[in-house]
């Protein structure tokens, strides 16, 4: 199958989404956790996550327009405090389940069992079920005028990770820690590690470490 963008303009707007959002890969699964400013709590499942810095530790976030109430990006630019959760295999159905589009009053927390969990002075709530735990602070967003698509970046001010799953280079073990991927919208999946490698140098063929 050989496609031109004239062709993909052309798909239904639904198969356009999932091929689309297919040809990417493989893409992390979280689950952003917000309060607003009244209290409410929200969280909403993601796969738009990514690094984005070491020094500063940030992370980036692409939401949809913003032409429809959207909770959690509201709650984000209203408190400037968000977590990011790690999906894993014993809650990716109830994750996927809160794209659901409940009513503002509604809690995602509530409607699909998952549990809310506060760390002493982070606002925000973390995702009791998630091995890895991320509370960010809101540092920039902007409208990105192409398509009006909303880039949010916060800077990691707190992380909850067993220690165990944190090899002695600072390698996080994600496979340990039964984190899952997605692909497309709606395909959820474990993973097998292949090896990690050394330091890529011109010189030098490729090996695997021994960690």
């Amino acid at each position: 199958m050989i496609l031109k963008n004239a062709d993909i303009a052309q798909f239904h707007e639904r198969y356009r989404a999932h091929f689309v959002n297919s040809l990417s890969g493989y893409k992390s699964a979280n689950l952003i956790g917000t309060r607003s400013l009244k209290g409410d709590e929200n969280l909403s499942i993601v796969s738009s996550v990514f690094h984005l810095g070491a020094n500063p530790p940030l992370m980036g976030v692409i939401f949809r327009p913003h032409s429809v109430r959207r909770d959690t990006l509201e709650n984000i630019i209203e408190t400037e405090k968000y977590t990011i959760n790690h999906v894993n295999s014993l809650i990716w159905q109830e994750a996927h389940q809160t794209s659901a589009r409940y009513d503002e009053l509604q809690s995602e927390f509530t409607e699909t069992g998952l549990t809310p969990h506060y760390h002493e002075e982070f606002e925000a709530p973390f995702v009791a079920q998630s091995q890895v735990k991320i509370g960010l602070k809101l540092r920039e967003y902007q409208t990105i005028e192409l398509n009006k698509t909303v880039l949010v970046i916060g800077e990691i001010v707190h992380v909850e990770v067993p220690s165990g799953a944190v090899n002695e280079d600072g390698y996080i073990n994600i496979e340990q820690l039964d984190t899952v991927a997605v692909s497309g919208l709606d395909c959820y999946h474990t993973t097998q590690k292949l090896a990690r490698l050394e330091y890529a140098k011109p010189d030098k063929q490729v090996s695997t470490k021994h960690q």
